[in-house]
């Protein structure tokens, strides 16, 4: 039994379509109000069509792989399914999982998040959280059909974006982050940069340090490296995302909380669609610029006088 056996490409179509999205391109590809630069195979259809030239959508299958689980949800659907994943997640076994989780299911391309370092379209690190084998996987061999892989904060970050510049933190297993530039897609990997006392960021405000600090003082650093990543890229409003974020009593001026079904929403953004059924609030939305407040200046402590 091959690993993708029960889930596959549409066969009527599939040899055509799979020749219309095989054309590699160097440019920006246009996702609605998004331009995302991936290098990877463009899909046949495009908003910018006109309306006799247009073609429907392809029906794509979106992966979004956390330490936890692997959503799967397809785009003409409003429903969202799930497999386990963890430290012995291999690509073979997540094909295979799916294989009989969604046996029958046809669809034409699939968008895939990742759970860590996304380089053009490909995986280039294997991830912390989940078992080996990922660097150099040939998925388009298992699905049977084009296959486009980000980062999955990347992905999330996709479904949230309004507008601007905007930063996506995602607090779940580990600390996802991704930036959006006038509609241009920057995946990042902040959560391993240093922080204090020898540790990282993840290390600080990851789901470890969440059952280590406790709640109030985990939050605690939550905002702190909010408020210090906000300060160095600045841009226009963060986007707390992540099975986390439902942990932070309130949040900071200029911050919004965003939805697990965004990443969804992102995958079919990320093949040129616009929204997805199990996420209705996702169209276009009057994008207007987060206010911050500015830092409130320390005191300086008045020397003492000797007697």
């Amino acid at each position: 039994m091959s690993d993708a056996e029960g889930i596959s490409c549409s066969s009527d179509s599939a040899s055509q379509r799979a020749q219309a999205l095989a054309g590699r391109v160097t440019r920006p590809i246009p996702v609605g109000r998004l331009a995302v630069s991936l290098n990877r195979p463009a899909c046949s259809w495009a908003p910018s069509m006109s309306p006799p030239e247009q073609l429907v959508p392809p029906r794509i299958l979106v992966l979004d792989i956390g330490g936890s689980h692997v959503k799967a949800a397809f785009s003409d659907r409003a429903k969202e399914r799930r497999i386990p994943s963890g430290p012995r997640l291999t690509p073979p076994r997540m094909v295979r999982g799916l294989s009989k989780l969604l046996a029958g299911e046809r669809y034409d391309v699939v968008a895939m998040g990742y759970p860590g370092l996304v380089v053009r379209g490909r995986i280039a690190r294997e991830p912390h959280n989940l078992g080996t084998g990922w660097v150099g996987f040939d998925f388009e061999a298992a699905f049977g059909c084009p296959v486009r892989v980000v980062n999955d904060a990347a992905m999330q970050a996709l479904g949230s974006y309004r507008g601007g510049h905007m930063l996506f933190l995602g607090l779940g297993t580990g600390l996802g982050s991704a930036m959006i530039v006038e509609g241009k897609l920057q995946p990042m990997e902040l959560a391993h940069l240093p922080y204090k006392k020898g540790r990282t960021f993840e290390e600080y405000v990851g789901e470890t340090s969440l059952d280590r600090l406790g709640r109030r003082k985990w939050q605690k650093e939550v905002y702190r490296v909010v408020e210090l990543l906000e300060a160095a890229l600045e841009p226009d409003e963060v986007v707390l995302g992540g099975g986390n974020v439902r942990e932070l009593d309130r949040l900071l001026p200029g911050v919004r909380r965003g939805d697990n079904r965004e990443a969804i929403v992102g995958g079919v953004r990320l093949w040129g669609g616009s929204g997805w059924p199990g996420f209705p609030a996702n169209g276009p939305e009057v994008f207007a610029a987060a206010t911050h407040r500015p830092a409130p200046a320390r005191r300086r402590s008045r020397p003492v006088r000797p007697r």
